[in-house]
């Protein structure tokens, strides 16, 4: 295909081979129409010659090509000449991500920066219904303006089209192939999510997640093993930010960031922080006027003065956060001592709202749910979860359930020392539930040494309901919902209704058909539009 270099094809010249793949070989070409360069990709012969799979392929390169977005590179036109088919893209002219990565890993802020431009254009392309499949950082151009532009949308897989690839083949870069990918079996939105987890991953320690000497023994890794945490890989980086892509990376797509969109609410918040601490020396002002000050000792005391004021205020603040990360607590999930399936919705659901009640209090900080129920019937020791939750606390208890009563033991433990803080045991009838965890969450702060405000209180004291009956099949209704499952989803969906039924001002009650249908809606079990005005609805409702 060389010799088509230097040789007019159609309005195309083109110019010189600029990359090559398993899915085409790609060139840089001059449009002598337009006047404008461009990239050229030749499909592979097993693409171009059949029918069946070339029609296919133009169904999905016409709705990729529909994109509109500054960090997508543009697909123009798709062109055939004898028997040969080609896609016309943006030329950039610039640096692959990759080369970029191989002189060193990013800086942790351009990372972040890059991850969360790269994170926009697979926003616009899954909102369209577009899969990516190859996301990688080869894929990924860095413009002579800084630019962040994804290539290789034309190879996208439109959901709910037929595949391209024959069922049980893979399409794709093995080291940044998700496990299913690699399995060969359909993929969805969560495919792309895992593959920027790879490349986030790749930009900060420069070195990829999974590896091999060859493709068996990758696949193996990514199978099977857990990739280096990245805060022991590279000196600097938040324990937000490794929590970030593990959670992009794990190996159940259940368990992975669920929308892009979710990911992409943790990255700017990390980005946030990160520029929220970034904060200009005093000195800096002090050097700049250092010729007047110096001319004026009253000039001088009455800058130093402030600057005083403001390293002290520094100084508490970071007084005041060390503190309040002493307090960072991780609720284990609750034992289910009556040891059946039916009690396990029960127990899960109280734990789930204890984390609910301490988060109530500001001085306290809480390991999230989903990192937290990682540990159920989990065998390592509280130093070994407290060190992977950066936890310096544990709450863990237990609960049994018979007829009406409940009881509920609970004990706040030291990590790293193994002492226990607080203890405690609950009998008492389930009208009681409310009021248990509302005394667990101050008897923690009162262990704790933290003053509840008086808004603290009331907050903590407020019920959600009256009806046990409505809170209970309100947790149920969680515990299927958090199955993520196309049954569970409509399941809970009727439970949420017949909650509502029993109290129809149970404002809990609401948020859970609004995200219900959310899911229903992103993973495309229902078509966006019959679901999510019902979503909108409910969640509504509930704020009301």
């Amino acid at each position: 295909m060389n010799t088509f270099i230097g040789k007019p094809i159609l309005h195309y010249r083109i110019i010189e081979q600029i990359g090559q793949g398993g899915m085409g070989v790609v060139y840089r070409a001059h449009d002598t129409k337009l006047q404008r360069d461009v990239a050229i990709k030749f499909l592979p012969r097993h693409i171009a010659a059949n029918e069946e799979e070339r029609e296919r392929f133009k169904i999905e390169a016409q709705v990729a090509a529909s994109l509109n977005h500054p960090n997508v590179a543009h697909i123009y036109a798709i062109e055939e000449v004898d028997e040969q088919m080609f896609i016309v893209m943006e030329f950039i002219d610039g640096q692959e991500l990759k080369e970029k990565i191989q002189s060193g890993p990013l800086p942790i802020d351009i990372a972040i920066d890059t991850a969360i431009r790269i994170g926009e254009g697979l926003q616009a392309a899954h909102e369209k219904d577009i899969i990516h499949r190859d996301i990688k950082s080869s894929n990924i151009m860095l413009t002579k303006k800084n630019q962040v532009k994804i290539m290789d949308f034309g190879l996208a897989k439109v959901w709910g089209v037929a595949k391209v690839t024959k069922e049980g083949t893979t399409l794709g870069t093995t080291t940044y192939m998700s496990p299913e990918q690699a399995r060969g079996v359909e993929v969805d939105y969560r495919t792309d999510i895992w593959s920027l987890g790879i490349v986030i991953y790749e930009m900060v320690s420069g070195q990829l997640p999974f590896r091999g000497d060859y493709e068996q023994a990758v696949f193996y890794s990514i199978f099977n093993e857990e990739p280096e945490p990245l805060t022991s890989v590279r000196t600097g980086v938040s324990k937000e930010l490794e929590r970030i892509v593990a959670k992009s990376l794990e190996k159940n797509p259940a368990e992975r960031y669920q929308h892009i969109d979710e990911m992409m609410v943790d990255l700017r918040a990390l980005r946030r922080e990160q520029e929220s601490g970034i904060t200009k020396s005093p000195t800096s002002f002090v050097e700049k006027k250092g010729k007047s000050f110096l001319n004026n000792k009253i000039v001088w005391i009455s800058a130093a003065v402030p600057i005083f004021l403001a390293a002290l205020l520094v100084l508490f603040v970071s007084v005041k956060k060390r503190v309040i990360n002493n307090h960072t607590i991780a609720v284990l999930p609750f034992e289910n001592i009556n040891r059946d399936d039916e009690s396990e919705y029960f127990s899960d659901g109280i734990t789930e709202d204890i984390i609910t009640q301490l988060s109530k209090i500001e001085d306290l900080k809480l390991v999230s749910r989903s990192s937290a129920m990682r540990y159920k019937e989990s065998n390592k020791n509280l130093r070994e979860i407290g060190s992977e939750l950066d936890a310096k606390l544990i709450l863990e208890g237990s609960i049994r359930t018979s007829g009406d009563r409940v009881r509920i033991s609970a004990q706040l433990i030291s990590a790293e020392t193994d002492k226990h803080l607080w203890a405690d045991s609950y009998d008492r009838e389930m009208k009681d539930i409310f009021a248990i965890q509302s005394d667990v969450a101050r008897q923690i702060a009162a262990a704790l040494k933290v003053t509840l405000s008086e808004a603290e209180k009331a907050h903590i004291e407020r019920k959600q309901t009256e009806n046990i009956e409505a809170y209970n099949l309100y947790l149920l209704g969680r515990h299927h919902w958090n199955r993520r499952t196309e049954t569970g989803l409509w399941k809970a969906i009727e439970l949420f209704q017949n909650t509502i039924e029993l109290d129809p001002n149970y404002a809990l009650a609401y948020t859970g058909p609004a995200d219900a249908y959310s899911i229903l809606a992103g993973w495309f079990f229902e078509p966006p539009k019959s679901v999510f005005p019902k979503a909108k609805t409910a969640a509504l409702k509930a704020l009301e």
